[in-house]
């Protein structure tokens, strides 16, 4: 994956409706849902939810095949790998075992950003 392609796939799950519904095809896997049924489960009106889904085709990050009568909205699984592969490719000085993928939560995330208390008036 080259850089530009890169912005564009983080560009369009820099969006929280967009990235809910990638995490909702993520979790179904290659046999994905109709438009209609994810509209439905994410309750992201069918208009709105069409851009979302156009923009994240067009990051290669969806794919769509048609089934009868309805389109089917799956995870390109290739496209996220690529991604998830160019993120971490030269990760920690050649050390990929330390760039592992982890499921953090939001308390722990904040205790990781936490500043130090300023140390301001500590000589006084």
């Amino acid at each position: 994956m080259e850089i530009k392609e890169a912005v564009i796939a983080l560009s369009a799950l820099a969006q929280e409706s967009r990235l809910e519904v990638f995490r909702l095809l993520a979790k179904l896997g290659p046999e994905g849902l109709s438009a209609g049924q994810i509209a439905e489960k994410l309750r992201i009106p069918s208009a709105t939810l069409s851009f979302h889904l156009k923009e994240l085709s067009h990051a290669g990050l969806v794919v769509s095949h048609k089934e009868g009568r309805s389109v089917i909205y799956a995870i390109n699984v290739q496209g996220m790998n690529c991604l998830m592969g160019f993120l971490t490719e030269d990760c920690c000085q050649g050390r990929p075992e330390l760039c592992t993928p982890t499921r953090c939560d939001a308390a722990s995330k904040k205790q990781t950003n936490k500043k130090k208390p300023s140390q301001k008036g500590a000589d006084k």
